[in-house]
């Protein structure tokens, strides 16, 4: 099944994440492909304890604000290279590309490169996708497409990120 996890609201990683939780929970081995992002995000800490899930991150250290650096689309280059180098191995039935409509907003990488992946995952891997913006082709062949919308976030009134709730 394709899962796309998008929309402006948080929690997006969030869901991904409990995906992976679970699916270890029921023995299963998951890759956690992060796009965009390269920081040290609690998360990771935590994934490093569970044999069952391999994540790695195809970011920099701090996010895209304006125009991409060519580092940016060179680490999104090589995550969309891991990840098809995991779904040909078939040793993940769980493969979540966390931030992946992000790196398809700035245009780090092509829809079509994207969707070629979609394309090759077997039928009885769980393919994940999250991240605003997700495109149009991708949401027409998903399974499931949950929107995360924003009602009211502490952002707006200048709460910054907290250390083991936003990263």
């Amino acid at each position: 099944m394709i899962q796309v996890y998008t929309g402006n609201g948080k929690g997006k990683t969030t869901a991904a994440l409990g995906l992976a939780l679970r699916s270890a929970g029921a023995g299963k081995k998951v890759f956690f492909a992060q796009f965009v992002k390269g920081r040290r995000y609690s998360e990771l800490t935590s994934l490093k304890r569970l044999k069952e899930i391999r994540a790695e991150q195809f970011g920099r250290s701090c996010f895209i604000r304006n125009k991409p650096a060519p580092q940016d689309c060179a680490r999104a280059r090589a995550g969309l290279a891991r990840v098809k180098e995991i779904i040909a191995g078939r040793k993940f039935p769980v493969v979540i590309l966390d931030e992946i409509h992000i790196a398809l907003h700035y245009r780090l990488v092509s829809t079509e490169q994207v969707m070629e992946l979609v394309r090759m995952a077997p039928k009885n891997m769980e393919l994940v996708l999250t991240g605003r913006h997700a495109p149009k082709e991708i949401v027409a062949c998903a399974d499931l497409v949950s929107e995360i919308k924003a009602v009211k976030h502490y952002y707006t009134r200048g709460v910054k990120a907290r250390r083991g709730i936003e990263y």
